[in-house]
């Protein structure tokens, strides 16, 4: 065939700059938009967020300052104005407050913080957390040891894993040791004990086993500490299943010393080093606010989440004055238009999907988890005439504050199972059933994944035995053979 050229019609679908970019905006979470809206700030100088002055002190009202702070107050006003330090300088001596001060090391900026350390929130100012080698250390230089008994002590506390175990044997370790120093295994299970000895207790254990033993010998000697150590040492396993009955045989003791003893164990720490692990608070930022109007369940948007922007109307004004001149700063404010647009927009659809959201699950609010219904993304995007898409980039890493918590928007949709009446119960709602039946159980005899199968069917609830253990696993709750007590 020879090759030709042809004319070809045909349509597809291309998204315009601004609709990517409101798609992009709109699945985005509130921290990573607050970043998004910084780079547009740095790029874009026709970009700009508002800011809101202050209100004016209303005339009539009596204010904390007494006349002469307020005169000192706009001395300083003045002089920090004027910016020169000679100015500070003299400020300082009709203030007559830090004397002795070499000004010539301060900057304006400083000055004006220096003048107000009354304001200063000390809270700000934290101690910081000391890491466990960090805590082993300090003790370690307190303790009456030799330089080379001290080396040793510290070397086994490298060793040392985040929970404070040491899984390393001790053969191993000698052997990171140089031949000169002429260091046996006698000497490092010397150190070992030392690191045992410190706080927490239960440091430096190679075992479970021997963690809560350590714990257990740092106590004041007591019956029920006796008892608990030689169930430890020597009876765990049959603590672990439950076996009660061989325990008693076993130890000679009666139940409520078993009972003692039992709830002695359990609270000692298997993992004695995360209390000084550094452990990292994330805070979540609500990007709705549910309250309860009038007898209504009503939404409306986080204000502090919303960032306020708007075109520089320097720059604008400049580049209307001067029309076909502006060169790249007409993109850019057509950029920064867009921008503030498609911000807007995406919050309007976050208030929308949550309202719908809110309206849907309004047992929810009134009686809690157990009241949850079924719900897919599928019927808001019907209710609202938005694409299923849509809906889930709206709930994804968008957050709620509501009276009973603070949720995310996913967590009020989930599957369902069929009732005897042919509805339909939420698995949010199964699983708060489960916690409830667990909550009540008697420990005694606790109930079994069947026997709360058997209880949902009485209520209309038709679940399989091993939809309930999946539930059950899902709340951290153990199986009936480690929930039984004495």
């Amino acid at each position: 065939m020879k090759p030709s050229l042809q004319l070809k019609l045909s349509q597809h679908l291309t998204l315009t700059p601004q609709l990517q970019q409101s798609i992009k905006l709109l699945q985005l979470s509130t921290l990573e938009l607050n970043q998004e809206i910084e780079r547009f700030l740095l790029e874009n100088p026709m970009l700009e967020r508002e800011e809101f002055d202050e209100p004016p002190p209303q005339p009539g009202l009596a204010t904390s300052s007494s006349p002469a702070e307020r005169e000192r107050e706009q001395q300083r006003e003045t002089d920090a104005e004027a910016g020169g330090d000679g100015d500070i300088g003299k400020a300082a001596e009709r203030e007559g407050d830090d004397e002795g001060i070499d000004w010539s090391s301060v900057g304006t900026g400083a000055q004006a913080k220096r003048d107000d350390d009354e304001d200063v929130d000390f809270q700000e100012f934290q101690a910081a957390d000391l890491s466990l080698r960090e805590h082993l250390d300090q003790q370690v230089a307190l303790s009456p040891l030799n330089d080379l008994d001290r080396a040793l002590v510290r070397f086994v506390i490298e060793a040392l894993d985040d929970d404070g175990y040491l899984h390393q044997p001790l053969e191993e370790l000698l052997e990171l040791l140089p031949p000169e120093l002429e260091i046996d295994i006698d000497d490092l299970s010397i150190a070992l004990r030392h690191v045992q000895n410190l706080d927490p207790a239960g440091i430096g254990a190679r075992t479970p086993q021997e963690c809560l033993s350590l714990q257990l010998r740092a106590m004041p000697e007591t019956s029920i500490q006796m008892l608990a150590l030689e169930i430890v040492d020597a009876h765990l396993e049959l603590l672990a299943e439950r076996n009660f009955a061989r325990l008693k045989k076993l130890t000679g003791c009666n139940d409520d010393d078993l009972r003692a003893a039992h709830a002695l164990i359990c609270s000692l720490d298997p993992h004695p080093g995360l209390r000084h692990s550094a452990s990292e608070t994330r805070y979540v930022l609500p990007d709705v606010i549910v309250r309860k109007v009038r007898g209504r369940w009503s939404v409306s948007l986080n204000q502090e989440a919303m960032p306020r922007l708007r075109v520089n109307r320097l720059y604008a004004n400049l580049l209307q004055q001067n029309r076909g001149q502006g060169g790249g700063l007409t993109g850019q404010l057509q950029e920064a238009r867009w921008l503030i647009k498609n911000v807007q927009q995406r919050f309007d659809t976050i208030l929308r999907v949550s309202q719908a959201i809110v309206d849907q699950q309004r047992q929810f609010f009134d009686h809690g988890d157990v009241a949850m219904r079924p719900l897919t993304l599928r019927e808001i995007a019907d209710q609202l005439e938005l694409h299923e898409s849509t809906v889930s980039r709206v709930t994804t890493q968008k957050y709620m504050a509501t009276p009973r918590g603070v949720f995310e928007l996913k967590y009020f949709f989930g599957s369902h199972v069929s009732t005897d009446t042919g509805g339909a119960a939420s698995s949010t709602a199964i699983r708060a059933l489960i916690r409830q039946l667990v909550d009540a159980e008697d420990r005694k005899k606790p109930l079994s994944d069947a026997r709360i199968a058997e209880v949902l069917g009485q209520q209309g609830i038709v679940v399989a035995r091993r939809t309930i253990a999946k539930y059950r696993e899902s709340l951290n709750i153990p199986p009936v053979s480690l929930r039984k007590s004495i």
